[in-house]
């Protein structure tokens, strides 16, 4: 079983609780981490932009060439390149199996499509990158569906108190379909993604 503290660190350092374990630890000590956590630091633009970026990072869970992928192919794209980046780190399919509730901390749902346990529109898919299109269905796969993680998940244990609207979800069925497009008012991140932008525009 993994151990919250490390996480819980992680979380004080970038000010928001990672994974629901977090927030008890993260509420008990809001600042960060080490004997100057609760010291007054005077912060440069360039660190306030660096701590974004982590902050993005880590929600999706992430490793620093994928974000930077990401926010290329948001940057060649139409729109704001903000938004347009979380909605492709949103349509990854990791982040659509935690946002169904089908796992508990976007840890385990990268682990789980890693692992081999859904598939889309039928097909196994093991790439926590996947990206999916509007219309594609994420199901547990059949063998997968008896396992704990999958059975505490069709009670709705993991269920998000504000449903996605870009989400179709259907938890006793352990499936769920992307509708559309998720929009940045509705997707549940804590960033300011404009200095993400100017963090990789610098």
């Amino acid at each position: 079983m993994n151990h919250p503290r490390p996480k819980a660190r992680l979380s004080r350092s970038l000010g928001i609780p990672l994974t629901r374990k977090c927030v008890r630890y993260f509420e008990r000590r809001p600042y960060p981490p080490g004997v100057h956590g609760r010291a007054r630091r005077s912060t440069s633009d360039y660190q306030v932009r660096l701590l974004e970026k982590q902050r993005l990072r880590h929600q999706y869970n992430v490793s620093e060439g994928q974000l930077r992928r990401a926010f290329d192919e948001a940057a060649r794209g139409a729109g704001k390149t903000g938004e347009t980046l979380v909605a492709l780190l949103e349509r990854r399919l990791d982040a659509v199996v935690l946002r169904a509730g089908l796992a508990r901390s976007s840890y385990q749902a990268r682990q789980l499509v890693a692992h081999g346990h859904f598939t889309v529109d039928g097909r196994k898919v093991d790439r926590p990158s996947y990206r999916l299109r509007p219309g594609q269905v994420v199901e547990v796969r059949e063998r997968s569906r008896a396992l704990p993680p999958f059975q505490l998940a069709a009670t709705g244990a993991n269920a998000d108190d504000s449903p996605r609207p870009y989400l179709s979800v259907e938890l006793s069925g352990l499936r769920a379909t992307l509708l559309r497009e998720p929009a940045r008012r509705e997707v549940p991140v804590i960033c300011d993604e404009q200095l993400v932008v100017e963090f990789y525009s610098r």
